[in-house]
């Protein structure tokens, strides 16, 4: 009977043990669930992160593609200017050279004025006076034109580079 008291206590001490083991496991698979829960919950987040990962990539491009755009349109912009510029520079150098030939042209026609008054009588005089103020009329009335012409070459060419700055 002792052998069988001796059996019962150690199948009894087994018994705890395999409670003991039992509950080890049991502690075991709950961990097991919670940290395959945590795996989840961090699948999730890294298939947000993703896909925010993705829409910032997308819109890096778009941005950068934007970018390249605005710049060569500025360096087209950039250009056109000079370009421009050029051209109002030559406009003004033609418009200078005009002027100066318009005086010296006037010049010009003064002397030969004065030439003919010594050589013409008086009646012959005033017929070439008024023809002369007529001239002069004329000439500043041309003066005028080419102005006006010139502001408005200029306002158009100022409106164009507004234009061309602004696109």
């Amino acid at each position: 009977m002792e052998d069988s008291g001796a059996i019962l206590c150690q199948i009894s001490i087994f018994k705890d043990m395999l409670d003991q083991v039992n509950r080890e496991i049991e502690a075991n698979i709950q961990v097991t669930r919670e940290i395959e829960s945590q795996i989840g919950a961090c699948s999730e987040m890294e298939s947000s992160l993703s896909l925010k990962e993705a829409e910032l990539t997308k819109s890096f491009l778009a941005s950068q593609f934007e970018i390249s755009g605005l710049i060569s349109v500025t360096a087209d912009s950039r250009n056109s200017l000079k370009l421009l510029e050029d051209e109002i520079c030559r406009l003004r150098s033609e418009h200078s050279e005009i002027i100066t030939r318009l005086t010296e042209k006037r010049e010009g026609f003064v002397k030969m004025c004065i030439g003919f008054q010594s050589d013409i009588e008086d009646s012959e005089l005033r017929s070439l006076l008024s023809e002369r103020e007529f001239l002069e009329n004329e000439v500043r009335m041309l003066e005028e034109k080419n102005m006006d012409v010139k502001n408005s070459i200029l306002a158009y060419m100022e409106d164009e580079m507004r234009n061309l700055l602004s696109d």
